[in-house]
């Protein structure tokens, strides 16, 4: 494994029993490099984002489509609070160890002090019966049942807020 969240993310898919199939690709960091990374998984790639306040003292990883806009305003709306903005990629390495662009459910496996909030679009939960995701890195992503973003708090002790926007 090349790194704690990713060798965090197998054991994890291993403890749940989880199945998934795992491909290998170029350094992808973008939604249009995900594209194709889905294509060849045969399912959507969703979006990890990681946000934070102003202040830098609340965090939120929000997962959601990955063809789907996204605003900040509708994310603070949805949630009833101010507006936020995408957290500075030194604080996403810190927290949850991984790089701009890796970011994943797995990161929640590194945060066990629960300062990063989890929130789910409605939208993933109830259209997709599958996903891809990054395993923590640039270079490898997995297919994985939908359901997995709910058994993953299991673990971690994280509380999902399933939003729609």
């Amino acid at each position: 494994m090349s790194n704690l969240l990713q060798e965090k993310a197998y054991n994890a898919l291993a403890t749940l029993g989880t199945a998934f199939e795992r491909i290998d690709n170029s350094p992808a960091a973008s939604m249009e490099d995900c594209i194709a990374i889905g294509e060849k998984l045969g399912c959507e790639v969703v979006k990890n984002i990681f946000l934070c306040n102003r202040q830098q003292t609340a965090f939120y990883l929000f997962i959601t489509r990955g063809n789907k806009p996204f605003s900040t305003k509708d994310f603070g709306k949805a949630l009833q609070i101010s507006r936020v903005s995408f957290a500075p990629s030194e604080k996403l390495m810190e927290m949850m160890g991984a790089e701009h662009g890796a970011a994943t459910v797995f990161c929640l496996l590194l945060d066990p002090g629960h300062k990063v909030r989890y929130i789910i679009d409605k939208d993933v939960l109830d259209n997709l019966d599958c996903i891809g995701c990054p395993d923590g890195t640039l270079t490898s992503y997995m297919k994985v049942p939908t359901e997995l973003l709910l058994k993953i708090p299991e673990i971690t002790g994280h509380t999902p807020t399933v939003i729609e926007v």
